[in-house]
């Protein structure tokens, strides 16, 4: 006996929309999975390394960093630690940024962080006590240390701590700028790690 047309279509059609939801819903995971991703900037992007456990003692992961650390208390830099770095590492390089500005501004540079250091103590960039060897660049308040948030009223902005472990020392000129520092290492990464803190006005 033949099979009844009418009775084939909406079995084929209910597949149909079966299939399209699954595809859609897929799309739907890979895009929250890719918005999880580590914050790198675009031009400091490397081959894909190992990631590094950063930690502070400080602040807490998405927390709110206290107003020691902030321009509206004594501005030190925070304590950051981190995890083992991958075999072959050399050098570590620091990056802490503001997303939320209104222009992607640069807090704190630090580069050729000794490949034995797995922190960077209180007050290290403020009180001139980052590890041998270590250089820092030049921020976007034009100074070569760290300069803790200072955002306008409104909601908190968040402040990104980039760190990347190197498979070289990198041979730049102290108070470089964020450009050219991401230039130098974008070939160079092994790994990365980040923790973010918030502050608000």
């Amino acid at each position: 006996m033949n099979p009844d047309p009418t009775r084939i279509k909406p079995n084929r059609s209910a597949r149909f929309t079966v299939a399209l939801g699954i595809a859609l819903l897929s799309l739907l995971v890979l895009l929250a999975l890719s918005l999880r991703q580590p914050r790198l900037s675009t031009s400091a992007q490397g081959r894909p390394g190992d990631p590094l456990a950063v930690r502070s003692s400080s602040f807490s992961d998405g927390g709110a960093i206290p107003q020691r650390y902030t321009c509206d208390g004594a501005g030190i830099s925070p304590n950051l630690q981190w995890s083992t770095a991958p075999g072959g590492t050399k050098s570590f390089a620091l990056v802490m940024n503001d997303p939320d500005a209104p222009i992607d501004f640069t807090h704190w540079l630090a580069y050729n962080i000794p490949s034995s250091a797995h922190e960077l103590a209180e007050g290290a960039s403020t009180g001139g006590a980052m590890p041998d060897g270590s250089s820092e660049g030049t921020n976007s308040f034009g100074r070569t240390e760290y300069g803790g948030p200072c955002p306008p009223a409104g909601r908190p902005h968040r402040y990104v701590f980039l760190l990347f472990a190197l498979d070289s020392r990198l041979d730049l000129p102290a108070e470089v700028e964020r450009s050219r520092l991401e230039s130098a290492m974008k070939t160079h990464i092994l790994g990365s790690g980040e923790i973010v803190g918030r502050y608000g006005r």
